[in-house]
């Protein structure tokens, strides 16, 4: 999973930093079971600080990165696979 082409939304383009989503889509590479269709990051700001909570359901996974970026966000984050390609829209976009 996750091997195919890579797309985002408008959405995604226009609200969330390119050093974030550079950085979910390695998250989604270095997980080390078995991957679900669906990661789901939630993206939230503490202390000037980028909080990213990721996580899958089937075979379930979590993890929380601490990430110093110059812009931080508040947002939920899809990343889905569909078989043919994988792409990263805002939860709204669903």
């Amino acid at each position: 999973m996750f091997e195919n082409s890579r797309y985002l939304t408008k959405g995604v383009n226009q609200s969330i930093p390119l050093e974030l989503q550079i950085f979910m889509w390695k998250c989604i590479d270095e997980i080390p079971i078995e991957k679900d269709y669906l990661q789901v990051f939630n993206l939230s700001v503490k202390g000037g600080i980028q909080v990213i909570q990721h996580k899958q359901e089937v075979l379930k996974y979590q993890n929380t990165y601490f990430v110093l970026v110059s812009n931080p966000v508040d947002a939920k984050i899809f990343v889905i696979d569909d078989g043919e390609y994988s792409t990263m829209l805002l939860s709204e976009e669903y």
